[in-house]
């Protein structure tokens, strides 16, 4: 049987406020994401999506829980080794694409591939082909300013599956853009996600897109629950 690429068990999440008390931010989170599928993750704003993405990319130590990527718990993993289960198994996209802006669509998905350890010669070609995906092959060498909201973010999904992730974590990746671009962005993720066979965890204001996922969870009171 195929191991989930996400599992979160019983996560919870606290801040210290003022004084002596706690702000409980997630209180309960269970969760499995299976290759191949595409889960919304909904909520007001403040409700926790940003920092459940956080805690499920190992960029934030829950307060309690297990997070699994792949079959490997993570609570107890060092800094290194969580930054190197980060960068194999793992990509991410965010709301503003945080592109490298002194450099080339192409070199911006060259990159993290390079980081990884990849040779210049393989990452250009797994670039090039990722930008042909998205329909961008005609503007390879176009830096982040010269290319339209949609564009630039249809460069960051590329940069995300540059290294051949097992999970995608999306923090609402069609948020800065109008909704024909939108549902244009959402639609080539979407394709790349079934065709590579990642699994994608997508926190989205946009109810219309979160009907198009496989399945919605939802953040409330602190809890995560089916949608």
């Amino acid at each position: 049987m195929s191991k989930s690429a996400l599992e979160l068990k019983n996560v919870q999440q606290r801040f210290r406020q003022a004084g002596n008390g706690f702000l409980e931010v997630i209180k309960r989170a269970d969760l499995q994401v299976w290759p191949g599928e595409m889960v919304a993750l909904v909520g007001p704003s403040g409700s926790g999506k940003s920092t459940l993405l956080h805690i499920s990319g190992l960029l934030e130590h829950q307060a309690d829980g297990e997070v699994v990527i792949k079959g490997t718990p993570t609570r107890e993993l060092s800094d290194d080794k969580r930054t190197a289960l980060r960068r194999t198994t793992m990509g991410f996209v965010y709301q503003y694409h945080h592109l490298l802006p002194e450099f080339s669509a192409l070199e911006n998905v060259v990159i993290p591939q390079m980081i990884a350890g990849k040779s210049r010669s393989d990452a250009r070609a797994r670039a090039t082909a990722l930008l042909n995906r998205v329909g961008l092959g005609e503007r390879l060498d176009h830096r982040p300013a010269k290319l339209s909201g949609g564009e630039q973010q249809r460069v960051a999904i590329a940069r995300a599956l540059a290294n051949n992730p097992t999970l995608i974590l999306a923090d609402e990746p069609t948020g800065n853009l109008d909704i024909h671009t939108a549902d244009n962005v959402f639609a080539i993720l979407a394709q790349l996600v079934r065709e590579e066979g990642v699994a994608a965890m997508i926190a989205t204001h946009n109810l219309e897109i979160a009907r198009r996922m496989d399945r919605a969870v939802t953040i409330q009171d602190g809890v995560l629950v089916a949608a």
